[in-house]
């Protein structure tokens, strides 16, 4: 196996593969490698870590056809350290090797029929705009849960609404949703449940892609990118089986309480009132006609207080947060103002554009004295 490339196109395919190989101890060692393969003048690369597939497939002046797999993260650091220009890579034997000018390196090959049989979904395409999908999954993404111990929550809900499409999220603090209307992916009442890692894996490759091709088989999901500047993107992953909570009844028809603030001087104040809201102390919201007061006390460090101008309409009270999933919240929202509607201090409260119903953020409140 031989070929040549450009040095940032190859360092950027290796990146994007290698962000789907496995870091963690595994039964196959072929598994922390990204597999190469030279058909021609096209070189496609896979990354795999069994839940997560990403296949790339990239333009190189290829000389001698062939497969290999070498070590993600090694083999990447050596591509991007390497002076602008062609790169020449050689499989010899057991040996990969790397050479750009007066640079050259060699690498331990690993063993390429252990790599998995790439996964084929081959369920019906349908095209999805790229940016819409993008702008909805860095809104419900981070809602989703981190903690392996209940994996239902760390997955997105895609569900068929009559509108359209709905993604929904959440780590039992809080819950994001987004709708995507005309957008028919599912059928009537049909529903998936998405890993959040592999869609916030999708989210970086979309960027500059104008459409993204999605498949849907029996328990995995395909999504293929094009991107903007050349070559070709395919990431497949195992969706979650279980399911997902009804949040439905989480969130109330009306709320009796509503704040109408200007987005960014009131994240730029709960930024600053946050310094002093250490060892998981929350940012108290007191809401009164006019203006808000922001606060956080931290005991035996200190406090910080700061009025923001807000339209408020509803009974004065107190309500805390934590400070992290409110910036979460109110950066999500399109827009320049927001809303922050409350039932009460204790009962979850919403985070919403002023104008349109497309998106929400359901935040439940930290009990305060």
């Amino acid at each position: 196996m031989k070929f040549r490339a450009e040095r940032d196109a190859l360092v950027e395919a290796m990146a994007t593969a290698a962000r789907a190989a496995a870091t963690r101890g595994s039964a196959l060692p072929a598994l922390s490698g990204i597999r190469m393969e030279l058909v021609e003048d096209r070189l496609h690369l896979a990354g795999s870590d069994l839940d997560l597939t990403v296949q790339v497939e990239v333009a190189v002046v290829g000389h001698e056809p062939g497969v290999c797999v070498v070590p993600a993260r090694l083999a990447t650091d050596i591509v991007r350290a390497l002076e602008p220009g062609a790169v020449t890579f050689q499989v010899d034997g057991g040996e990969a090797q790397i050479s750009s000018g007066r640079s050259q390196f060699a690498v331990r090959a690993l063993p390429a029929e252990e790599f998995l049989r790439l996964p084929v979904v081959s369920g019906d395409a349908v095209s999805l705009d790229a940016a819409s999908l993008v702008s909805a999954l860095h809104q419900v993404v981070p809602a989703a849960s981190k903690d392996d111990a209940r994996p239902i929550l760390t997955g997105v809900l895609f569900e068929a609404e009559a509108a359209g499409l709905r993604l929904v999220s959440t780590d039992s603090y809080r819950l994001a949703l987004r709708d995507l209307p005309g957008t028919t992916l599912l059928a009537e009442g049909q529903k998936v449940l998405v890993p959040s890692r592999a869609l916030g894996e999708l989210a970086r490759v979309l960027s500059g892609a104008d459409q993204v091709e999605l498949r849907l088989g029996a328990d995995e999901a395909s999504f293929g990118v094009v991107p903007k500047e050349g070559g070709s993107v395919r990431l497949t992953t195992r969706l979650l089986e279980g399911e997902f909570p009804n949040y439905r009844q989480l969130i109330p028809p009306h709320y009796p309480n509503r704040l109408s603030i200007a987005k960014a001087p009131f994240l730029d104040a709960v930024r600053r009132v946050k310094l002093l809201a250490r060892d998981a102390a929350p940012v108290r919201l007191s809401l009164g006609a006019e203006s808000i007061e922001l606060s956080a006390i931290t005991q035996d460090v200190g406090q910080a207080r700061e009025d923001v101008e807000a339209k408020y309409e509803g009974a004065e009270m107190v309500v805390a947060f934590n400070p992290e999933f409110l910036i979460d919240g109110v950066e999500a929202c399109p827009g320049d103002e927001v809303r922050i509607e409350t039932l009460d201090a204790l009962k979850p409260a919403t985070v919403r554009p002023s104008e349109g119903v497309d998106y929400l953020y359901l935040l439940m409140p930290v009990r305060v004295s």
